[in-house]
């Protein structure tokens, strides 16, 4: 028998933590519970993330990521365009990190804590200067809030709709 490389032990908390974190939520799982769903001790999961807030960093990592490039990408082009590449980049990345964003919403209280939020923050900010354009007053400024909302809400709000029915919609 062969030991299981150290990604797939990684991935399997990983994946089971989400699990565990969109059935029962962040506060009511314990890192006992990941372990007994794999068949894993408490320790084997502190060897690959020290505290269960790294299994949060951790999942939410691949968004915060994939919406960093999207903005760096966009910020290149002209505000028509970049507008245009944001809004429709967003959708796409928001639907590629459907589950996660879903955990984070139902433990909203988990995306106060530390460098997650603020990074968030930084994001979204980012994304609204993007939409609203270069000097841009209050209203495009609202406005552009109010995009990002209606990119991203409606992933949350309607988990029974497919990627392709809310992209369409």
């Amino acid at each position: 028998m062969t030991a299981e490389p150290a990604d797939d032990t990684r991935s399997r908390i990983l994946r089971a933590a989400l699990d565990l974190f969109a059935e029962h939520g962040y506060q009511r799982t314990s890192l006992r519970q990941i372990g007994e769903r794999l068949r894993l001790t408490k320790a084997a999961i502190l060897y690959h993330f020290p505290a269960k807030e790294h299994l949060l960093a951790a999942l939410v990592e691949p968004l915060l990521a994939d919406l960093e490039g999207l903005l760096d990408a966009a910020e290149g082009l002209p505000t028509q365009r970049a507008r245009q590449a944001v809004l429709e980049g967003w959708v796409d990345t928001i639907l590629a990190h459907r589950r996660p964003l879903g955990m984070l919403f139902h433990d909203i209280a988990l995306v106060t804590r530390g460098d997650t939020y603020h990074r968030l923050m930084r994001i979204a900010m980012r994304a609204n200067d993007l939409i609203a354009g270069p000097a841009a007053g209050r209203r495009e400024r609202v406005r552009a809030v109010q995009a990002v909302a209606m990119c991203s809400d409606p992933v949350v709000f309607f988990t029974d709709a497919s990627d392709e029915e809310l992209r369409a919609d």
